[in-house]
């Protein structure tokens, strides 16, 4: 650009260049053997956003959870926020109810974190659903899906049925709908926490004689709708001799040899839930 100023505006003696010239020229010889201060610092900035970058990525990793990690985290969570509402909350929070027979014996629990905090439980979704599709129908799933006619058009609903239990005694049943599944599950883990019961566990079967409490005390049966299940105490090594889904439950309850009969609609695995569920209560009622 000086070059063709230079051209253009041709310097005679006794004239002044111009004022543009000056200034390119003053420009060029200011620039000329220097280097931008701001190189280095930039360098630097793009150094450390990548290394953050790596760090970020790093950790987006690191939190890929499992379900039963997440679901930890998430009571544990609910537990640092947790404010109690009734009477039998604070005093477990104060420390003053430390075993949940007290409270299961006298009144109905209220709030998920009072047994959040008085036993270690897990949980599992049972298949009560079923999937639809001309060549994959039929397979099981753990969401049930129904459908409201309206005239917007059709509305579809989810529901779910989960069991939680510590594997020691305890165990609890719980149903829940949504528009969505996430929140379908929540409402159904929720629930079943607030259903929980204790079951009484034994050696009932004339083949064994070990008086641990691996299997139940005598025979019991239960039912649902048009499902019934008979349960029968059973041997140590025997197993769990039941369906899928009932497997589900009395493994946590902490059941570990069984026989098992049904009757009816066994496809149903929500009421067959519920006749096992239904069948582990009368376990209370100890014959004498």
């Amino acid at each position: 650009m000086a070059e063709k100023i230079k051209e253009n505006n041709v310097e005679e003696p006794g004239e002044e260049k111009p004022e543009e010239v000056k200034e390119i020229e003053k420009a060029e010889e200011e620039t000329e053997g220097k280097e931008p201060e701001d190189s280095g610092k930039e360098f630097k900035e793009n150094k450390e956003d990548k290394e953050r970058d790596k760090e970020s990525s790093g950790k987006r990793k690191r939190e890929r959870l499992s379900p039963e990690e997440r679901e930890k985290r998430e009571t544990e969570r609910q537990l640092e926020e947790w404010k109690p509402k009734t009477k039998t909350g604070r005093l477990v929070m104060a420390g003053k109810i430390k075993n949940i027979d007290e409270i299961l014996e006298k009144e109905r629990i209220l709030e998920t974190e009072i047994v959040d905090t008085l036993l270690n439980l897990k949980s599992d979704l049972l298949a009560i659903g079923q999937a639809k599709g001309k060549f994959g129908g039929g397979k099981r799933r753990a969401w049930r899906q129904t459908q409201k006619k309206t005239k917007e058009g059709n509305i579809p609903t989810f529901s779910s049925m989960v069991v939680v239990g510590n594997s020691n005694g305890y165990v609890g049943i719980g149903y829940g709908r949504a528009k969505e599944t996430l929140p379908a599950r929540a409402k159904a883990l929720r629930k079943a926490k607030l259903n929980i019961i204790k079951i009484k566990r034994g050696c009932g079967s004339f083949d064994c004689i070990c008086q641990e409490k691996h299997s139940i005390p005598f025979k019991t049966e239960g039912k649902c709708g048009s499902s019934k299940i008979v349960l029968l105490p059973a041997p140590q090594g025997t197993g769990l001799v039941a369906g899928d889904e009932i497997k589900k439950i009395l493994k946590l309850a902490g059941i570990k040899d069984i026989y098992s009969k049904s009757f009816g609609q066994t496809k149903t695995s929500f009421n067959l839930a519920k006749a096992t569920i239904n069948a582990l209560k009368k376990l209370k009622k100890i014959r004498k």
